[in-house]
């Protein structure tokens, strides 16, 4: 039994999903909803999407350009840490989802709205990383998560329910994919990637060549930073989502970004996801590889170190936890001096760092050279090494 409600603000894509959302909503809360689509760099007619959702049934329809602060406040933290969940997924979805409920938040107190509502199944990890968005940003507002309370617990139902009321959705029997897409990254689930041992098919994937198909001849560029976010490519300064569309342009020509992985669902289940990340993939290699000369060894030890917890607490949806702001504070202190270029060699799925430089840098050729030097004296590496290794005779010695 759903409670009364006045007015819900609906996250809404026009896919097979939400499309049967708004118009069951409307249906069984008898109450204006609006549907609020979140532009966050996904390909789309954003006025089909308007047409669509008043054809549906919406009493508004609201679409909020998200896509700068999508990667400003969301994309470029995360990687100014280095994220990365299960050592291979670099959150693309989960980073996407707090920057869509913030918003969702925001125009359900200004329009009045007392509830909001998603299209996260009751299987997955973005029922969660809503709702705690939700809750920790407005606990007042009731939340109304269909897949757990309606019979159409099928995609061949919905998809019936949608042909039944009218509403095109764009997925077929023949091929239900489920994806999702921002300027980070596009996602695939469902259909034969439900079974781990089945090899994507090459038409599916839409961000990125196949490696082996890629230009026989590198691709270069050099990717400027300042305190850990990149400002610049090739010399030229670029605004947070535009640096982000131009590395996707760069690393999807050459084959770069393409993942196939299964992962640990926070609900508890294991999933097989199939990603395309080119200009993340970019950006992380090029980052890590700043860091190798302006971060203290030390301090780069303990970063590391909680690069797991952090990455975690994106993927299960804390964001907005003061945990996550302690740790955001602490990966951004280390970021001070992570200033200067990487020269990088993208060729046929690979991105290879082949130069950098940097006014902050901790490497000193004098000390580093094979050649004779003035700085080091090579007799003080005894001592140091009979101190290390004093823990070890003293073992050899009990034995």
């Amino acid at each position: 039994m759903l409670p009364k409600v006045n007015k819900i603000v609906l996250a809404y894509s026009g896919g097979l999903d939400t499309s049967v959302i708004l118009r069951w909503l409307k249906e069984t809360c008898n109450c204006p909803v609006v549907a609020y689509a979140a532009d966050i760099g996904q390909e789309e007619d954003w006025e089909a999407v308007r047409q669509k959702g008043l054809a549906t049934g919406a009493d508004e329809v609201v679409i909020a350009d998200l896509k700068e602060e999508f990667v400003r406040d969301y994309v470029f933290p995360a990687f100014r840490a280095n994220a990365i969940y299960e050592g291979s997924y670099l959150l693309g979805t989960s980073l996407a989802r707090p920057v869509i409920a913030k918003e969702q938040v925001r125009i359900a107190e200004a329009c009045g709205a007392d509830a909001v509502s998603h299209g996260a199944t009751g299987k997955g990890n973005d029922q969660v990383r809503f709702e705690l968005s939700y809750l920790a940003l407005n606990p007042r507002l009731t939340i109304i998560a269909p897949w757990r309370v309606w019979d159409l617990n099928s995609r061949t139902k919905l998809m019936a329910y949608a042909e039944k009321h009218g509403i095109p959705v764009p997925v077929t029997k023949e091929k239900p994919y489920s994806s999702d897409e921002n300027l980070l990254h596009i996602s695939f689930e469902g259909g034969i990637l439900e079974d781990p041992w089945n090899e994507p098919e090459e038409a599916m994937f839409k961000l990125s060549v196949a490696p082996e198909k890629a230009p026989d001849q590198p691709t270069y560029l050099e990717l400027t930073f300042e305190q850990g976010n990149p400002v610049a490519i090739d010399g030229e300064r670029l605004s947070p989502a535009a640096m982000l569309a131009r590395l996707n342009q760069l690393g999807g020509a050459n084959g770069v970004g393409r993942l196939d992985m299964v992962e640990n669902r926070f609900v508890g289940m294991k999933s097989r996801g199939v990603y395309e990340t080119p200009g993340g993939t970019i950006l992380r290699c090029a980052h890590r590889d700043l860091e190798t000369i302006t971060l203290d060894r030390e301090v780069m030890k303990i970063r590391d170190s909680l690069v797991p917890r952090y990455s975690e607490l994106i993927y299960n949806g804390f964001w907005f936890s003061p945990e996550m702001k302690m740790l955001q504070n602490t990966m951004d202190y280390a970021q001070s001096t992570v200033n200067g270029v990487v020269r990088l060699k993208l060729y046929k799925g690979n991105c290879i760092p082949v130069g950098r430089k940097s006014e902050n840098s901790l490497y000193q050729e004098s000390f580093a050279t094979f050649e004779e030097d003035e700085v080091y004296r090579q007799a003080d590496a005894e001592g140091f090494i009979r101190l290390q290794g004093l823990r070890l005779s003293m073992q050899a010695g009990k034995r």
